[in-house]
């Protein structure tokens, strides 16, 4: 990793969580030139189901504790 980058990471991690998110969306969305239009909207149409599930109870949720300690 270059200084520069290093130093950008740096002044990035100065950030509140929500810019973080913004700027990480942004980074990502920048390296996804050749995006395929059929995919965005599959990728929108798999979140939206997965939402509904959600809101209904078709879904079974982990508390995030739970799940980290199944990763160790």
């Amino acid at each position: 990793m270059s200084a520069e980058t290093l130093g950008l990471f740096q002044q990035a991690l100065g950030l509140d969580e929500k810019d973080r998110v913004i700027l990480a969306g942004l980074l990502l969305e920048s390296l996804d030139e050749g995006r395929d239009s059929d995919a965005e909207a599959l990728w929108r149409a798999e979140v939206g189901k997965r939402l509904e599930e959600l809101a209904t109870g078709g879904m079974q949720t982990l508390p995030w504790e739970e799940v980290q300690s199944r990763i160790r």
